[in-house]
């Protein structure tokens, strides 16, 4: 009697064991949600970023054109100058000397030349009647004439003699902002010497010099050929700052260089950009952002999407047919914003997944959903 019981007690226990793993197998997780964004074709603007150097729109060196001791300075350092203005006074009683000198010379030419004149024109009178040989007439016509020439070359020394006294005072060849002064009052100074008194750059505008590599140029260049991707017409430059912000004014690409450097195989842009505050200094360091073009027919993909294998390879998970999981290889061009522009790998259609990608396998089932749902779950779990 013990023994039945045991029995149907047993049977009991495998019935309610059996109907719980029942149970479970219909309990199973659903396939796991995914965010996806489906690619699409639309134009990207091709944005390259390069390092590049402030560079003044005009810079002058102030030297003196003759000698001379520096007798007054006559500039603040660091002020702005206007182009003509003068900057340093040179000791001009030398060439004062010198001019009054000229001038005598001068005044006792034209003095002869009247009395060389009125000889000749005797002689030429006299030659007539016998009075004086021709040759006579012809040595003091010769003199009168050796005496215009010497007031001509008088005047010349005149007026060398004014513009060295000019050239006393030493004035600025161009507008800007004028640095730090070399040389003091008293100091002795030489025409053609090494060392420049001061030095004045212009940069209410100053150029932004900055170097692409030839292999990215050419690659542009066959690119428009082929007609993916089009002209930006005069291509906008933006600058970042050594501090990291972004400088508030645009420039525009101006020329590039046409030959490259052998040493660094790069090709050197210019870009002009208006600097009405000062803010950006000759010789400073910045990294300029071109728009050099727009690819007409682009695949953007979320960054987020686009992962590294163990070869360092891009790769991409799409959803395939029955909502599997597929693994993609992909080739990437440059990014734009948070994107990247795809060049092999993925096409227009593709369901992208950029959230849920963790511990993902090829081949698993997923439930596609947008990028913000999957962040919404996890922020409810």
């Amino acid at each position: 009697m013990q023994k039945g019981i045991f029995v149907g007690l047993l049977a009991c226990a495998s019935v309610v064991a059996l109907s719980g793993c029942g149970q479970q197998r219909q309990a199973a997780p659903p396939p796991p949600t995914v965010g996806v964004v489906t690619v699409k074709i639309e134009a990207a603007p091709l944005i390259t970023e390069l390092p590049g150097r402030i560079a003044a729109m005009e810079t002058a060196e102030v030297r003196p054109q003759i000698n001379g001791i520096i007798r007054r300075r006559l500039f603040a350092e660091g002020a702005l100058v206007e182009a003509g203005q003068s900057l340093y006074e040179i000791e001009d009683a030398p060439y004062r000397a010198a001019l009054g000198q000229a001038q005598g010379a001068l005044a006792r030419a034209q003095a002869s030349i009247r009395a060389t004149g009125l000889q000749a024109q005797r002689y030429r009178e006299l030659v007539g009647i016998n009075a004086v040989s021709r040759q006579e007439a012809d040595n003091a016509d010769a003199s009168a004439q050796q005496a215009r020439a010497d007031v001509a070359a008088q005047r010349a020394a005149v007026r060398a003699a004014q513009v060295n006294q000019d050239f006393t005072r030493i004035r600025a060849p161009i507008s800007g902002r004028i640095g730090r002064s070399l040389f003091t009052p008293g100091a002795l100074v030489q025409a053609g010497q090494s060392d420049a008194l001061a030095t004045i750059q212009r940069t209410d505008m100053v150029y932004v010099d900055v170097t692409q590599s030839a292999a990215q140029i050419i690659d542009l260049k066959q690119a428009m050929k082929a007609g993916g991707v089009s002209a930006a017409g005069g291509a906008r430059v933006r600058l970042s700052l050594p501090n990291g912000s972004l400088y508030p004014i645009e420039g525009r690409l101006q020329f590039s260089e046409v030959t490259v450097d052998p040493g660094s195989g790069a090709v050197t842009l210019r870009a002009t950009f208006a600097n009405p505050d000062g803010l950006l200094l000759p010789g400073m360091y910045v990294r300029a952002t071109l728009v050099e073009g727009q690819r007409t027919q682009a695949i953007l993909a979320p960054q987020q999407g686009i992962t590294r294998d163990a070869r360092g390879r891009a790769t991409a998970m799409v959803i395939g047919a029955g909502n599997k999981v597929e693994l993609r290889q992909v080739e990437t061009d440059r990014a734009v914003g948070d994107r990247w522009i795809v060049t092999s790998g993925l096409k227009a259609g593709d369901r992208l997944i950029v959230e849920g990608l963790v511990n993902l396998r090829p081949g698993t089932v997923v439930r596609p959903g947008g990028p913000q749902q999957v962040t919404a779950q996890r922020a409810g779990k």
